[in-house]
């Protein structure tokens, strides 16, 4: 059987949905009128980690803390959240905490994220990370699932 990871972790901002929370949303729509939307395929990524009983949490550096709780509320995905690191800093304190808070160490971990730079940071705790462009998809958890599998297995 493929290992699996212990936590899988989400960024927020154009991972899960497309804009920033701080800057484009006033939640529900944003300042050009627009319906605010998630990534089309982020409910069924978020049921496929469900359905493998991985507990999900979520880490963003926005300074709009209840904005984004807001968002997760209004989009019904507060009940896939496990724990919620949300406020500005570095992603490395959100992992720090979520180690602490869950006792699951950064090896068995996985992280998705849109930023180079948070990937970089967090892939140096050991944490398996996965850059997502253009909003996270079932392609990507899957691709993901796959690279974390294949660090447990060793070279």
């Amino acid at each position: 059987m493929t290992r699996l990871p212990k936590l899988a972790v989400f960024d927020l901002d154009y991972t899960l949905w497309p804009f920033w929370v701080d800057t484009h949303v006033d939640p529900v729509r944003d300042r050009r009128g627009q319906t605010v939307r998630l990534y089309p395929e982020v409910r069924d990524v978020l049921e496929r980690l469900q359905g493998l009983e991985v507990p999900v949490a979520a880490a963003s550096r926005t300074g709009e803390i209840e904005g984004a709780n807001q968002l997760l509320e209004l989009f019904d995905l507060d009940r896939y959240f496990v724990h919620r690191e949300i406020y500005p800093g570095s992603k490395v304190t959100h992992f720090e905490r979520l180690q602490q808070k869950t006792g699951v160490v950064f090896s068995q971990m996985i992280f998705f994220d849109d930023e180079k730079r948070n990937i970089l940071d967090v892939s140096k705790l050991g944490v398996t990370c996965i850059h997502v462009q253009n909003g996270m998809n079932l392609q990507t958890l899957s691709q993901g699932l796959e690279t974390f599998a294949k660090a447990q297995a060793g070279p």
